[in-house]
């Protein structure tokens, strides 16, 4: 990361802290806003968070590593996660994962070259009376199918 990225994302951080105030508090939602401006949390970012929050940094690391939708390494603009619980998996969601893995090039936890797609498991959506689902960005698609999902990828590329 050069210089010129620093500054930009050090600005950015200091705007987020002035609208969320220097609080522990504010550490969760700085680090959202950090990441969908960004798509992920990189070092240099979470040094200044810690320095501009006061605390220190493997905090700020130990927040990101707990939490599954945070991110310190780079990702896709997309993401794309397919539910692999039970019930969607008797509905059918392990046929769209490979129909997902297959259309994109990639295996899961992957994000394809052009760096659109990242692709991704998760656990539970909460939506078992509408399964199978998956989550594209922070959307739901509810009782999808191969074809579906497939035409709802090609629209993100």
């Amino acid at each position: 990361m050069n210089d010129s990225e620093k500054n930009i994302r050090n600005e950015f951080i200091q705007t987020l802290v002035q609208r969320f105030g220097k609080e522990r508090t504010a550490l969760l939602p700085v680090l959202q806003e950090i990441q969908k401006k960004f798509f992920y949390i990189d070092e240099h970012s979470q040094q200044e968070v810690a320095r501009l929050l006061n605390i220190h940094p493997v905090e700020v690391n130990s927040v990101i590593s707990f939490y599954a939708f945070l991110y310190d390494k780079p990702r896709g603009r997309n993401t794309v996660r397919v539910c692999k619980n039970i019930i969607c998996n008797y509905h059918g969601s392990l046929e769209i994962a490979k129909a997902l893995s297959t259309e994109l090039g990639i295996g899961f936890n992957e994000t394809t070259k052009d760096g659109k797609v990242t692709l991704e498991y998760a656990n539970c959506f909460g939506m078992c009376d509408k399964s199978p689902s998956i989550l594209v960005n922070d959307q739901i698609h509810e009782r999808v199918n191969k074809e579906s999902v497939l035409n709802l990828i090609r629209d993100l590329k």
